[in-house]
């Protein structure tokens, strides 16, 4: 496969994880100690690794886990032993005010020099413990993130440039008119700030965001810097780029955003076979019953998997309708095309353990093929690759995956600057206060 020649690397994202096949790139606190995660986080920076994504539950049931630690207290204890991971923690804005939002990453992006990275989802679990007796509709969720985005980004910008001056003794120097409230009111909140923490060092932390439902692509498109994905065919890639940077751009916003992270499930193998054995012993271990539930999960919770014959297709009166869900509308996007593809209820199940994520096999020459063909694509800018935190799959990586990337001039060999927004070779915020008069009318 030809080189590739974009000038901008492929960047690297990494954590450890509990159950690397359930979620590949994330960081779950549940299953390791602090020091397992110190040990790791030192790891990545030690090999070059971008960022650090760390990805959060609010409930216990189907989609929960003991141990589901919060992400930013996790992610502030590995920002001391790092000087220049990205800090990516998943934060929703169903569940909080943005105000705290941005006391929250303000302060992580303090702490980390300028490394904070906010991915927002609007949830698709955790009423029950906010207080709520149902969930609101995802057109609800989305509209009250895309405000929780617009003050956010206010209370950042509310400071001006030099509201803080060095005084020459090691203080500062306030000049309280370059401060100023921004006075939003809107459908869900009332914030007059301004925010009471001084200027960030990143000026706002680099913005993520998840969802591929249409009120996720309107949000990213109008607000990501780059958005998290789970695409689990170069031609599903291909579709979502275009959708989204289509949008992206009828909306003013600078050329190539959002950047695109995708996450890939990979199987290593020291030859093609082993890692296809590999795949065929994890097929075979599957527990069909509790893989109906999750399948269920997947098709929004309300299909009864419970009697259907493993060796035949989910009868498709069984199948929702995608508009009348109200959670996780992309997966049940997803796996409701895979179910009307004619696929059995068996291999739903299988494919259920991916989440619909990109998943591969085989030796790391040929992984490192089919992210390449992505690459060039132009459909992957981030990658998700786990494995840090298991010995065998990380001397697959460490010694075979990335060398071969980094062989081929897709990945970098070092930072670029100082913070993460640099690093990712972000395109310049717009003026501070730009934002604000707009915001709050």
């Amino acid at each position: 496969m030809a080189r590739n020649d974009r000038r901008r690397p492929l960047k690297i994202v990494t954590g450890v994880s509990g159950s690397p096949k359930v979620y590949a790139a994330a960081i779950d606190p549940g299953n390791s100690t602090l020091t397992d995660l110190l040990t790791t986080a030192e790891l990545a920076e030690q090999h070059r690794f971008d960022a650090l994504f760390a990805a959060d539950l609010l409930s216990f049931g189907s989609q929960g886990a003991i141990g589901a630690q919060e992400p930013l207290i996790v992610l502030s204890a590995l920002s001391a032993v790092t000087e220049h991971l990205g800090l990516i923690a998943t934060v929703t804005t169903t569940f909080h005010h943005p105000y705290n939002l941005a006391r929250l990453f303000g302060t992580l992006d303090h702490i980390s020099n300028g490394r904070a990275a906010w991915n927002a989802v609007t949830s698709s679990v955790g009423e029950e413990n906010y207080g709520d007796a149902e969930l609101p509709s995802p057109e609800e969720r989305y509209a009250r993130a895309a405000e929780s985005i617009e003050v956010v980004n206010a209370l950042f910008d509310s400071w001006g440039p030099d509201a803080l001056t060095p005084d020459g003794r090691g203080g500062a120097v306030l000049d309280a008119t370059r401060v100023r409230p921004i006075d939003y009111a809107g459908q869900h909140f009332t914030v007059r700030g301004p925010l009471n923490i001084p200027p960030l060092p990143q000026r706002r932390p680099v913005q993520f965001q998840a969802g591929q439902s249409d009120g996720g692509v309107e949000l990213g498109a109008r607000y990501a810097e780059v958005v998290f994905t789970s695409l689990s065919t170069l031609d599903d890639a291909l579709s979502y780029a275009k959708r989204i940077r289509t949008r992206a751009a009828e909306l003013g916003r600078p050329d190539g955003l959002p950047l695109i992270f995708g996450s890939l499930h990979a199987t290593y193998g020291a030859t093609e076979s082993e890692a296809l054995r590999l795949v065929r012993e994890r097929e075979e271990a599957t527990d069909f019953e509790a893989g109906r539930r999750t399948l269920a999960d997947m098709l929004g919770g309300a299909v009864d998997l419970s009697e259907l014959p493993l060796d035949k297709p989910i009868p498709e009166r069984l199948l929702p309708e995608v508009a009348s869900v109200h959670r996780r509308r992309g997966r049940v996007e997803i796996f409701n095309g895979y179910a009307r593809s004619g696929k059995t209820l068996r291999e739903l199940i299988i494919a259920a353990k991916d989440t619909g994520h990109w998943a591969a096999a085989g030796t790391p020459e040929q992984l490192a093929d089919a992210i390449e063909e992505r690459y060039t694509a132009g459909v992957l800018d981030l990658i998700g690759l786990g494995g840090l935190d298991d010995p065998r799959t990380r001397d697959f990586l460490l010694n075979g995956l990335l060398p071969e990337l980094r062989t081929r001039g897709i990945v970098g060999r070092d930072y670029l600057g100082a913070t993460f927004r640099d690093n990712l070779e972000l395109p310049p915020l717009p003026p501070p206060h730009s934002g604000i008069a707009s915001a709050a009318s």
